[in-house]
């Protein structure tokens, strides 16, 4: 037990915890900020496909209401008026067109909006994708900064063992504790989740 808090004193291993603990310090840190810049990346890639994604739904929103402006006159021009009807019928959406072949009794179903809003659905997929991808740079951001405080304090525990006295009774205690931090520490760095995308 004595030649092991002995090798726990020694300058040597001071020195290379100290080191390890600075490069693992030093990475958490730098891999902390990359993650903050992808989160931000990924938030603003989210907003812009919200915002794309809401310009499309009104847009769809006033071709919907251009589609009943044009079937209603068509409908009351078809039987009395047919070449003002046939102009009307031409303005029609292709989605209106499509719904009329497959139940020229039902115009308005499920599979109209659902066609008419599709592109805009699909930027609303677009922007839930990026804002949890954004989600999870953010977890993973909050992981390594954790890890980062840890190694830290390692850090300063290995900086106050070499310190003192190479035979005096703190620095082997001191220099336990910044192996036990690091042990610590890199179970969690070893133990973060991978980004899914």
């Amino acid at each position: 037990m004595k030649k092991f808090f002995s090798i726990l004193g020694n300058d040597i291993f001071l020195g290379a915890m100290i080191a390890l603990l600075s490069i693992f310090t030093a990475a958490a840190s730098y891999q902390g900020a990359m993650a903050d810049s992808e989160q931000n990346k990924y938030e603003l890639k989210g907003m812009q496909s919200l915002n794309d994604g809401n310009a499309e739904y009104l847009r769809t929103n006033q071709d919907i209401t251009q589609d009943y402006n044009y079937f209603d006159n068509w409908y009351l021009n078809a039987d009395e008026r047919p070449e003002i009807a046939e102009y009307y019928q031409s303005s029609f959406s292709e989605q209106l067109n499509a719904a009329i072949e497959r139940d020229p009794e039902t115009v308005w179903d499920d599979q109209y909006y659902e066609d008419m809003y599709a592109e805009s659905d699909g930027y609303f997929e677009e922007s839930d994708a990026n804002f949890e991808i954004g989600s999870q740079y953010d977890e993973l951001g909050d992981q390594l900064q954790l890890i980062l405080t840890i190694m830290a304090i390692g850090l300063a525990f290995a900086a106050w063992a070499s310190l003192n006295k190479e035979d005096g009774k703190l620095r082997p205690f001191f220099s336990l504790l910044s192996v036990i931090i690091f042990v610590i520490g890199l179970i969690i760095y070893f133990s973060v989740p991978a980004i899914s995308i």
